[in-house]
């Protein structure tokens, strides 16, 4: 499988993955994902290619996604750069972000308790108000964010696939596409990102911007199972899928 946009040679390319709706297809609650069979090996047969110049950078929490995707990236991004384990014996980092105050979450409760099917995922820095299972709850959900986090300049509400997430300003994937490419062995390369939602933009902007490229699975892969069998050739070496190898 090629895809028809020019990529950086993968001797100074890095790869930076989103992981939901990227490399594993959603599911109506993120502890029911399932890792497809292949996806590790072919992630740890590109990482080996990269010389270890592969990362997976997600809203999920780090140890969600190393649970996952055990020995599969060299380095994590997890809560949108709100944490970062940098290589894979390396403790977990974080950046100086506010947390939510306590009450927030339980305002968020309160809201998801009025559409059966809706939930809060909460995560060290905010929480997530997920409606897959409650589709005609997405206005009332917005609004009912937006009211929670009110005046407060530090935090945003970020439309996400079926969900309002809270989260910090100053955490989104650009700025960590760039922590990354600030630390071997990324550094010195080209990020190339891939993800597939809003959430994602930023993180594809960042890479244009530091000389890479940013691709969106639904315009360059289509679904997750488009990128995984893209994957698959990176991970065999075959020309076709990555030229120049």
């Amino acid at each position: 499988m090629s895809i028809h946009v020019r990529l950086p040679a993968p001797s100074r390319a890095a790869l930076l993955l989103d992981l939901d709706g990227t490399l594993i297809d959603i599911a109506p609650r993120p502890e029911l994902v399932v890792v497809p069979d292949g996806l590790l090996a072919a992630l740890r047969a590109a990482r080996r290619r990269l010389g270890d110049a592969l990362a997976v950078v997600s809203g999920r929490p780090v140890a969600q996604i190393d649970a996952l995707l055990p020995d599969a990236a060299y380095a994590v991004a997890g809560e949108h750069g709100g944490a970062f384990r940098l290589a894979p014996d390396a403790e977990l980092e974080r950046p100086d972000l506010p947390c939510p105050p306590d009450a927030w979450g339980g305002r968020a409760e309160l809201a998801v308790a009025g559409h059966p099917g809706a939930f809060v995922e909460r995560k060290t820095h905010g929480f997530v108000l997920h409606y897959r299972g409650a589709p005609g709850a997405g206005d009332a959900l917005r609004d009912a964010a937006r009211r929670i986090v009110g005046e407060r300049s530090d935090f945003v509400v970020m439309a996400a696939r079926m969900a309002w997430e809270i989260k910090p300003a100053a955490a989104h994937k650009g700025e960590a596409v760039r922590v990354l490419m600030r630390h071997a062995p990324f550094a010195g390369r080209l990020p190339i990102f891939i993800g597939d939602d809003v959430t994602d933009l930023a993180g594809i902007a960042a890479a244009g911007e530091l000389g890479g490229e940013g691709l969106f699975v639904p315009d360059t892969f289509h679904e997750p199972a488009g990128v995984r069998t893209w994957l698959a050739h990176v991970a065999a070496g075959n020309e076709d899928a990555w030229p120049g190898w």
